[in-house]
């Protein structure tokens, strides 16, 4: 019986419970991504983003890189910091719906000199005692708080995937980066290589009197010309390798290389997925609705202020001024309590309160539906970007061919006296400045992978 009646006392309390019950905002979400390519897979095909990084980033010594940045760097771990908070934030607000319960003992003696009415005399008290405290969460503003640090908790893991999310794209975009500038190193310096090989033929050519110092001149140019790119790309690489280094917890240093830029290929068309389940992948999607929903929450525990509050006290325990007598019958006290608090006047302070907590929720609510249409809008470029920049790079490397072959047939002109070596220099500059847009092209292509498996919500799967 007595079970029974607790049963129904559970019921009847989480039946008061005051406040909004959370609903997922309506959203628009288009049937496919715009920017999708004619030939790609438009159905429920997995998206590339249900791959786990390692499987889409090949390069073993990338893949090294990457997880030491997931162990070390120091945004994942502030924000694993803020999980473990959050966690705390929970323990709080759930204890706050249970009795408190307090337990304390005292002893003290005292002796009184003799006065001129009393002789010296000595008195002791010694007492135990437990007692407990519990506000009824009657209107369940306990438990909406509770519920609301709940849903901070999830907030904080999905952003804490977020910044894992965010890690691994900086991380594979910066090593591609890295390795498009070893590539420029590599073609500035067989250029430069090639060229002194050609001023010291023109010089020759000069010297027997077949051409003018304008060739020699000329000839120079081109030497400079590259040999002055290289100590910029040293730079640029040098700064790039203490960048990664930050991105994976350490302090500048060098970084061992794997795979070539041109070594790392991906496919040609890249499955997207269907839309409607980005909003379940992206993890800023999902920090954002539970963030949403720990402000719903929130409005159930302002309005719960409107009402009274019950508070239970009891209190159990011995008192004796002997420690002998401390535990008998006779020295047992107790009290029970209960008060109950209620709002009369408080100048609108409670209606301000829901009124802040409403328009906080709507707030995120916008929030929520902006941070889906950013994430569209972020596939969409991805999308776009990635197809664009293949079209981009397959037209350079037809320039680029072009261009060599130009250079080659120059040189055969100018060696055979048909042209000047004005001929040579402007195909030769046309050829070299092909070459690094090529390599610029291979590294942007590479890039807008990288920006469409983090746009699509891969990359914290672990």
């Amino acid at each position: 019986m007595v079970s029974r009646s607790w049963m129904a006392l559970v019921i009847f309390l989480a039946g008061c419970t005051v406040g909004p019950k959370y609903k997922r905002p309506q959203v628009a979400v288009p049937d496919v991504y715009r920017g999708i390519a004619i030939n790609a897979d438009k159905t429920s095909a997995p998206s590339l983003a249900d791959e786990r990084w390692w499987t889409v980033f090949q390069d073993e010594q990338l893949q090294a890189l990457i997880r030491t940045a997931l162990g070390q760097n120091y945004d994942v771990r502030i924000a694993a910091a803020r999980v473990l908070q959050a966690q705390a934030v929970l323990g709080i607000r759930r204890a706050d719906q249970f009795p408190t319960i307090v337990g304390g003992a005292a002893a003290s003696s005292d002796r009184f000199p003799q006065t001129k009415n009393f002789p010296v005399f000595e008195t002791s008290a010694n007492s135990v005692s437990l007692s407990m405290a519990w506000e009824l969460d009657f209107w369940g503003r306990f438990r909406k708080a509770t519920e609301a640090a709940r849903a901070e908790l999830l907030a904080s893991e999905w952003n804490q995937r977020a910044v894992m999310t965010t890690l691994v794209r900086s991380v594979a975009a910066a090593y591609f980066q890295l390795r498009e500038f070893d590539l420029e190193m590599e073609i500035s310096t067989h250029a430069l290589a090639s060229r002194q090989d050609s001023l010291r033929l023109v010089k020759v050519r000069a010297s027997g009197g077949v051409t003018s110092m304008l060739d020699v001149r000329q000839s120079e140019q081109l030497v400079y010309e590259a040999a002055g790119i290289i100590p910029d790309l040293e730079r640029r690489i040098e700064q790039q390798e203490n960048f990664i280094s930050i991105l994976i917890g350490k302090n500048p240093e060098a970084i061992p290389r794997g795979k070539t830029l041109l070594e790392t290929t991906f496919p040609p068309v890249v499955p997207a997925g269907l839309p409607s389940s980005l909003l379940e992948r992206r993890a800023d999607i999902q920090a954002a609705e539970q963030s949403m929903v720990a402000a719903n929450a929130r409005i159930g525990v302002a309005k719960a202020a409107y009402f009274p509050q019950i508070t239970l006290t009891a209190t159990a325990g011995y008192q004796s001024s002997a420690l002998t007598n401390l535990f008998s019958g006779s020295a047992g006290t107790w009290s029970f309590g209960g008060q109950l608090v209620q709002p009369i006047f408080e100048a609108g302070r409670i209606r301000s309160g829901v009124r802040l907590a409403q328009a906080q929720k709507e707030e995120l609510v916008l929030v929520y539906q902006q941070s889906i249409q950013q994430a569209f809008r972020e596939v969409s470029d991805a999308l776009v970007g990635y197809r664009k920049d293949q079209e981009f790079r397959e037209q350079q490397d037809l320039l680029t061919r072009s261009a060599q072959d130009a250079t080659a047939l120059s040189q055969s002109r100018y060696r055979g006296g048909v042209t000047s070596y004005l001929e040579v220099l402007d195909s030769d500059t046309r050829f070299f400045s092909a070459q690094l847009t090529l390599a610029q092209a291979q590294l942007n292509e590479r890039l807008s992978l990288v920006q469409l498996y983090g746009a699509l919500g891969g990359g914290w799967q672990q």
